[in-house]
């Protein structure tokens, strides 16, 4: 479900080839909401970091203020930024 408290955020669980999974919060507040479905690929740019549960991907947009490198979220050739 999405996070909508303060920014909202999309949230999407990819398991990765090797079975670990790994949290995409993409700020909805910032860019659009990716349509993806379960099973789906998806391709994508962010700041990761690490926890004991896989990790988390944020900044998978663009930044207003230009203070962190831009990311985004490719989806059927469209990218989300």
């Amino acid at each position: 479900s999405d996070d909508l408290e303060g920014d909202r955020h999309q949230r999407l669980i990819l398991e990765l080839e090797d079975g670990m999974t790994i949290l995409i919060a993409h700020n909805i507040d910032l860019a659009p909401r990716v349509p993806i479905s379960r099973g789906e690929l998806l391709r994508f740019r962010g700041r990761y970091e690490y926890n004991p549960q896989g990790g988390v991907v944020h900044w998978t947009h663009h930044d207003p203020k230009g203070r962190s490198q831009e990311g985004w979220l490719s989806y059927r050739g469209k990218k989300f930024e």
